[in-house]
C-alpha cells in the first residue's frame, strides 16, 4: 500500500497540477498521521474538492495508515465558483471550476478506491445540515472569503478536542515572503473570524505554499 501511496502521489502531481502540489500532499498527509497516532475521533472534510484530487489523497494516506474506516466528506457547489465579493481579488470569476460528482468518482475509480461522502451545494445550504458532528481533520479550500467564512462557522465548532484545520490560500506574507497571495479574501474571513491575536499558524513549504493551520485544544 506504500507503494500504491507513492504512485498516486506522483500521479496527482502529474495529473493534477493545477490543484496539487508536494507541499500540499506532504502537509496534509502529515496531519492525516497526526490524528490517527493521536486517535483522535471523528470524520474529515474537505470544502471545495473540485474533481476529488485532494480527497483521494487523503483516502490514501489514510488507509496507508490503517484507517480505513475513517469517513471522508467533500463540499462542492459543482456550479464552479461563486462571484468574488469585495474583499476577494479577480483573480477567479464566476463559473470557473466547474466539476461534478461523477468527476470525483471517477478519481477514486482509477485507483480503486472508496470515494467519499459528497455533498453537492454552496456552503451555506450543505454544512448546517451535512456536516458531521465531529471532525478530526479539515481542509478548507474555499477561495474565497465569503465560502471561508461560511466554512470555518460551521466546522469550527465541530472540531474534535486536538484536531486540526488547514486553510488553504492563507498567505500572511509578513511571516512567509514566499506565499502566493492572489486570494487574499482567505485571510480576511480568518482575521474576522478568529480576531487578533489570531490562533492561526502560518504553514511554509518549500515553495510558495500558503496555508494557515488552526489546532483545537483539549486533546
Amino acid at each position: 500500500m506504500r507503494e500504491q501511496l507513492h504512485d498516486v502521489h506522483e500521479w496527482l502531481l502529474k495529473e493534477h497540477a493545477g490543484t496539487v502540489c508536494a507541499d500540499r500532499l506532504h502537509v496534509i498527509s502529515g496531519e492525516l498521521a497526526r490524528i490517527h497516532e493521536l486517535g483522535i475521533p471523528g470524520s474529515v472534510v474537505e470544502m471545495g474538492s473540485y474533481r476529488g484530487a485532494m480527497a483521494l489523497w487523503m483516502r490514501c494516506v489514510l488507509d496507508a495508515l490503517g484507517d480505513q474506516t475513517r469517513e471522508v466528506h467533500v463540499y462542492d457547489s459543482f456550479a464552479g465558483m461563486p462571484a468574488p465579493g469585495p474583499q476577494d481579488s479577480a483573480h477567479l470569476a464566476a463559473g470557473e471550476l466547474v466539476s461534478t460528482p461523477e468527476d470525483v468518482c471517477a478519481t477514486h475509480d482509477a485507483w480503486g478506491k472508496r470515494p467519499p461522502q459528497i455533498h453537492s451545494g454552496w456552503f451555506d445550504e450543505t454544512l448546517p445540515e451535512n456536516l458531521p458532528t465531529e471532525v478530526s481533520f479539515a481542509y478548507l479550500d474555499g477561495d474565497f472569503y465569503a465560502s471561508t467564512l461560511t466554512g470555518l462557522r460551521h466546522c469550527v465548532p465541530r472540531l474534535a478536542p486536538g484536531a486540526a484545520l488547514v486553510v488553504d490560500d492563507y498567505a500572511d506574507t509578513a511571516v512567509n515572503p514566499r506565499a502566493w497571495d492572489g486570494l487574499p479574501g482567505v485571510k480576511r474571513a480568518c482575521d474576522v473570524y478568529f480576531g487578533n491575536p489570531s490562533p492561526m499558524t502560518v504553514v511554509v513549504g518549500d515553495g510558495d505554499l500558503a496555508f494557515g493551520r488552526y489546532e483545537r485544544g483539549g486533546a
